[in-house]
């Protein structure tokens, strides 16, 4: 037998650990999208690092919630809206509510996700073949259709676990892509210290561009799809400490490579003076700064971050009607191809008509902050009810923690009420 090199065993037991996460990879393909890649690359490059204090906020609420919503499935057997419907006052209504707010959110996210891959892949072209830049419109346009095209055809598959191993390679390639980048464009420490310090800018777009980092990372469809996900992966009541580890890994990953994001945006574009309001922004000032292999590394992982999120938010509006319907994971029926069709048709409705993908894109970071507080509601109202629980009592450090997270989403919602009247 052969003798297995250092180097080999060091990639395989790097690859092991990789393919090791768990349903966690969702709530990283949901949170980091180009919706998050945007929010960071528009903040980090217009404030500096002046929201990082939002960032960890909304990082941590967000992985309590994921910890709460999955330990109630392994708990309880049920999933999220289909346990609404059963126990809570309304919950039907609340149930309803909460399907068409996120659905909206979602595809309205998804246009601009495809939007700005598309145009992304076209500057990547553009970088290396000059001449296709007199055909922009045409080309962005064949590539999100082949794009969305593709997608909804590794969708036909419908196995959990082939959905779990292609986000797990876009997430990988997307997080190296960035903390590569940040080597190359980097802000001063005292710039990180200081933007843990919470203030909110002073300035026209600040209140807009608050509501829509907390709308990408405490995004509700990552909770809500949560229990349907530790069904999907087999977890039952035996794999509670797996799960708080999953969970714990995906809030902490999201703050990292969103950081990252940001970090590069500020520290590229920033103290240039050019905040970044169009895809093309990136490229006329990231390039003489980074170089051109940096801005193609920082691309890639814009990409990855797009293509991971376009598998959940084809999936996000069927499995939640299904999670209503029955309490269980529906990828294979024919109302999972039905809707997601519908989907990737919808998507296509920013490269069709040329809108501005990433105005649609923080737009649509906004609105998923209003269903927030109806989610948080909801688990705990669940949670804490002694017949569903039994001798499992939720501790009261998970319900403060969780209180904490409804008043915080409360004071961002209001903000972003606020900023779209504004708007």
């Amino acid at each position: 037998m052969e003798a297995t090199s250092p180097s080999t065993s060091l990639w395989k037991k790097i690859l092991g650990l990789v393919l090791a996460f768990g349903p966690g990879i969702f709530a990283i393909g949901y949170t980091i999208g180009t919706g998050s890649v945007t929010s960071m690359i528009v903040a980090g490059s217009t404030y500096g690092m002046q929201l990082l204090w939002v960032l960890l906020l909304s990082c941590f609420f967000s992985g309590v919630l994921i910890y709460v919503y999955g330990n109630y499935a392994l708990l309880t057997g049920e999933t999220a809206l289909f346990a609404f419907k059963k126990h809570l006052r309304f919950g039907k209504l609340i149930a309803i509510l909460i399907i068409l707010g996120i659905s909206f959110g979602q595809w309205n996210s998804l246009m601009g996700i495809l939007g700005i891959s598309s145009n992304i892949i076209f500057e990547i072209i553009h970088i290396y073949f000059p001449s296709v830049g007199d055909h922009q419109y045409e080309t962005v346009l064949i590539v999100a259709i082949t794009v969305i095209a593709i997608f909804y055809a590794l969708l036909l598959v419908g196995k959990y676990t082939f959905f779990e191993k292609i986000l797990v390679i876009f997430v990988t390639i997307m997080a190296f892509s960035f903390l590569i980048s940040l080597f190359m464009v980097y802000p001063l420490p005292i710039e990180v210290a200081q933007g843990l310090i919470p203030s909110i800018p002073k300035v026209q777009g600040g209140q807009m561009m608050v509501a829509a980092f907390v709308g990408t990372t405490m995004a509700a469809a990552t909770f809500l799809s949560r229990p349907l996900f530790v069904q999907g992966k087999g977890w039952t009541i035996q794999h509670l400490k797996q799960q708080k580890k999953d969970a714990i890994i995906a809030a902490s990953l999201v703050f990292f490579i969103s950081a990252t994001i940001m970090a590069v945006a500020c520290g590229a574009l920033y103290h240039q003076g050019q905040p970044v309001t169009k895809v093309i922004d990136m490229v006329g000032v990231l390039e003489p700064v980074a170089g051109k292999f940096a801005l193609t590394l920082f691309f890639f992982g814009t990409l990855s971050a797009g293509l991971s999120s376009i598998f959940p938010c084809l999936l996000i509006a069927p499995i939640l009607v299904a999670d209503y319907q029955s309490g269980k994971l529906d990828t294979s029926s024919k109302q999972f191809r039905i809707i997601t069709f519908i989907a990737c048709l919808f998507a296509l409705i920013v490269p069709i008509f040329g809108a501005n993908p990433i105005e649609m894109q923080i737009l649509s970071q906004v609105f998923n902050v209003f269903v927030l507080p109806l989610v948080i509601i909801g688990i705990l109202l669940l949670i804490n009810n002694k017949k569903l629980m039994g001798e499992h009592k939720t501790s009261f450090l998970i319900n403060i923690s969780l209180f904490a997270a409804l008043f915080f989403s409360l004071i961002i919602s209001y903000n972003g009420i606020m900023a779209i009247i504004g708007y």
